[in-house]
């Protein structure tokens, strides 16, 4: 039987690391980002809302082919990547993982965004009445009770970085132990008739995002129950 052989592991833990990594940085960027698409008073805040969002419709390879002419040798990744000594930064894990904050962008800033807006203006008023400053309130009481929101983002993000194809194909490419992570490297396997191993991922990556599609139910669930 087969198993995870050291040929078969790399894309995993690459894809692993990747997915990890941007989760953490979508969380850290996307939850200031939410909280103030949710309660700016701006009348062109959902022009900025469609510009985080248009990764939902805009076909992977059309992103991936504006970000790989950004991040190579004549875009602002090759100045980039020319501060240590590189040429660009297509073609690299830096280069996915910006590839994937912007690409996932969406399934994590949209779930935060609509707790924010559940949570609605009371707790911010009664945290401003005891002197709390916007900062302090922010971490302590909107974060707190946005949390619902939270896990789910980050178990979308996740998911979705998981799974991600065309543009890490478009500006990744399939490079052994840099860039070719788990979608490449089944479409790899079926490329090259290596139905074991492409069966062995692609099952993997079925059982995964089972449990991630669960994990949002209950998440849902609970709430609606502590709502109730």
């Amino acid at each position: 039987m087969l198993g995870l052989t050291a040929e078969i592991w790399q894309p995993v833990r690459l894809t692993l690391q990747l997915a990890l990594l941007t989760t953490v940085i979508l969380i850290l960027m996307g939850a200031p980002l939410a909280f103030w698409l949710a309660r700016s008073r701006w009348r062109w805040k959902e022009v900025v809302g469609a510009l985080v969002a248009i990764p939902l419709v805009l076909p992977p390879t059309v992103l991936g082919f504006y970000l790989l002419v950004a991040l190579g040798p004549h875009g602002p990744g090759g100045w980039l990547a020319s501060l240590w000594g590189g040429r660009t930064l297509a073609f690299s894990f830096p280069g996915l993982v910006f590839g994937s904050v912007l690409f996932s962008m969406p399934f994590v800033v949209q779930p935060i965004r609509n707790a924010f807006e559940a949570m609605g203006d009371r707790p911010l008023e009664v945290a401003a009445t005891l002197r709390a400053s916007p900062w302090r309130a922010f971490w302590t009481v909107a974060v707190p009770l946005a949390r619902p929101g939270f896990l789910t983002g980050a178990i979308l993000g996740f998911a979705h970085t998981v799974g991600e194809f065309g543009v890490v194909l478009m500006i990744g490419g399939n490079i052994p132990g840099e860039t070719n992570v788990l979608s490449i490297a089944i479409f790899d396997y079926v490329e090259t008739s290596q139905w074991a191993q492409a069966n062995l991922l692609a099952g993997g990556m079925v059982v995964f995002s089972f449990c991630a599609i669960l994990a949002m139910m209950l998440i849902e669930k609970r709430i609606g129950g502590t709502a109730s």
